[in-house]
């Protein structure tokens, strides 16, 4: 695959480079498409992305629907077979301004007042159309060969609120068009899995537009949600973590000395109490650190690992919102580890192993991230030099293959992001490991060493989960709604056939509860087919248990399995050992 960069210099594109690349030019091609349609639209940014592309467009009052959406794709075909050439050129900032306002291209000219004054203003051309560009960008428009426009929202200016609401209209585009189709597929996929359709139909969560954000668990979700911080707890016993709980809202002089208020105050909600302001806490760290400082501490107690499944509220734009992925209420399984600086190494290994622990539990693959000092960040270099150093040690003892993610640390350390990958190949960022030393030379934290010295003790951030609201969603788009057994809200359910005496049913399923199996006797009179249906389809239980005249005669009972579709018949007592067994091992 040839690509043109903005100096003119053709050459091969690099493997890793080529999807960017095709998927840039096509949202010029896009873009081209829009404006041949639209004269009078105007264009805001156009990138590519790690799922496709997208471009940002002031339509004025036009409001397009998917017909609108289909004209432009068939226009974009248009223009790949007019085999348009695609040719950079370079202009002095006074001229490039001056070209895009002769072509009113207003947020361009805004663009360009952004960049500092000794930028390189770069354009490429193809046909009629001139976008500003850094590039590169594939030679020849007949190089693009398989795309398709995939919907529109809403998207500020610069991300911005305060600006106006352009129309973003996304799109993928591959280097075949068997690859597009696959991925097609994908997504149909994804959207059969989609949380917000499978958390309705089983009863796991509700949103209300009295709570725009702030999800509601029902409670067969509240199961879910419960068991996973029956399983957090059991862990953390074992590793010797203490939990606490902190206050939901705390005074706004808190949250100054933490570094939040300067840094994130946007996000937050604040009220007034007592003629002061008060912030609803969106992070639990400052919580944590009051309850380090309640007390004095020695050397002897650290590391002190303290947890906390605190709830925290963010202020997030509406139209950002999705299902449980994006909320503005949400549990952060946290926990804040307290230690001496020659403890980072031990202390950051054993936070990894755990998480490792959570994930592989649930059968995900993850790759690792380094994220390093972003530019709105507190501390010295040193500081900054010796955290970034501490997690580098301790990845390279664990022999984890990372990736450098510069400057996206968050303002007081560096962090270690997983990234998970579902059963679709999906990737998602949950767990977190942040080492900070800002915190507790902010909050004047103290331990006495060996020697009756005052030390300032260094503090890890992690969480496992992240948001549990976002992993049950992130689960339940794993496994399409069929939880593992362990986890699944209801976990066998009794049916009857039409005309069966209940008794022995009924039998079975009191035998199931007092056992403590989430279970459900289903003896309407319906056709057993219907019941199966049901059960398996929208409730997704993993095992149905089937009583007839049949099994009546034979004292045994006819299991069904949710994942094989096969139906054995066997003895109560040996399906309690199998499903006890597999609850208890949570496999």
């Amino acid at each position: 695959m040839k690509i043109i960069y903005k100096d003119g210099t053709v050459a091969e594109c690099p493997e890793e480079k080529e999807l960017e690349v095709l998927r840039h030019t096509t949202a010029h091609t896009m873009a081209q498409a829009i404006k041949r349609l639209f004269p009078e639209a105007d264009f805001g940014y156009g990138p590519a992305t790690e799922r496709g592309f997208y471009y940002d467009v002031d339509l004025g009052e036009t409001k397009l629907n998917d017909e609108d959406l289909e004209k432009i794709e068939k226009e974009m075909h248009k223009i790949v077979k007019e085999n348009l050439q695609i040719k950079p050129f370079i202009l002095p900032r006074e001229e490039a301004v001056k070209l895009m306002k002769e072509r009113g291209a207003k947020y361009k000219v805004e663009h360009i007042d952004d960049l500092p004054e000794d930028a390189v203003i770069s354009f490429y051309q193809q046909g009629e159309y001139i976008d500003m560009c850094v590039g590169p960008h594939l030679c020849y428009t007949k190089a693009i060969k398989a795309f398709k426009i995939t919907g529109q929202s809403g998207a500020y200016w610069k991300n911005d609120k305060k600006n106006k609401m352009l129309t973003r209209i996304n799109g993928i585009a591959f280097r075949t068009k068997e690859e597009l189709e696959a991925h097609l597929k994908l997504l149909e996929e994804a959207e059969r899995r989609d949380h917000r359709k499978i958390g309705k139909e089983m009863d796991l969560f509700m949103f209300s537009e009295e709570a725009p954000g702030f999800p509601f668990f029902l409670p067969n979700g509240m199961i879910i949600k419960n068991t996973l911080i029956d399983y957090w707890r059991e862990l953390h016993t074992r590793e010797n973590y203490v939990e606490v709980s902190t206050p939901l809202i705390m005074n706004r002089h808190l949250w100054e000395t933490s570094g939040h208020w300067d840094h994130y105050k946007d996000n937050m909600y604040s009220t007034i109490i007592d003629e002061d302001v008060y912030c609803v806490k969106p992070m639990n760290c400052p919580g944590g650190v009051m309850v380090y400082k309640n007390k004095p501490h020695s050397y002897r107690e650290l590391p002190m690992r303290v947890g906390e499944l605190g709830v925290v509220h963010r202020h997030e734009l509406k139209g950002a919102l999705h299902g449980l992925f994006r909320v503005r209420c949400f549990t952060q399984d946290d926990a804040h580890i307290f230690m001496r600086r020659e403890q980072i190494t031990d202390e950051i290994v054993g936070v990894v192993n755990l998480i490792n622990e959570v994930y592989s539990k649930f059968g995900f693959k993850y790759f690792v991230e380094l994220s390093t000092r972003p530019e709105d960040s507190m501390g010295s270099d040193k500081d900054w030099e010796d955290a970034t150093n501490g997690l580098i040690t301790a990845l390279e003892k664990l022999n984890m293959p990372y990736k450098i993610n510069e400057g996206d640390g968050a303002f007081y350390g560096p962090k270690i992001d997983f990234h998970l990958e579902d059963s679709l190949g999906r990737t998602w960022q949950c767990g977190t490991v942040q080492l900070d030393f800002q915190m507790p030379l902010n909050f004047e934290l103290e331990y006495i060493d060996e020697k009756g010295s005052r030390q300032r003790p260094i503090m890890v951030h992690r969480v496992c989960f992240g948001s549990i609201e976002r992993f049950i969603g992130i689960l339940t788009e794993h496994y399409a709604g069929k939880f593992p057994v362990w986890l699944s809200p209801i976990q066998a359910k009794v049916l009857t056939l039409p005309g069966t005496d209940e008794t022995f049913a009924k039998k079975v399923y009191s035998v199931l509860a007092e056992n403590k199996i989430r279970c459900k006797l289903d003896d309407r009179n319906e056709k057993i087919g219907y019941k199966i249906r049901e059960a398996r389809q929208i409730d997704k239980v993993p095992y149905m248990i089937i009583i007839g005249q049949k099994e009546i005669e034979n004292n045994v009972i006819s299991v069904r399995d949710r994942d094989t579709d096969k139906t054995t018949s066997v003895s109560l007592n040996e399906f309690l050992n199998k499903i006890k067994d597999q609850i208890k091992n949570r496999t």
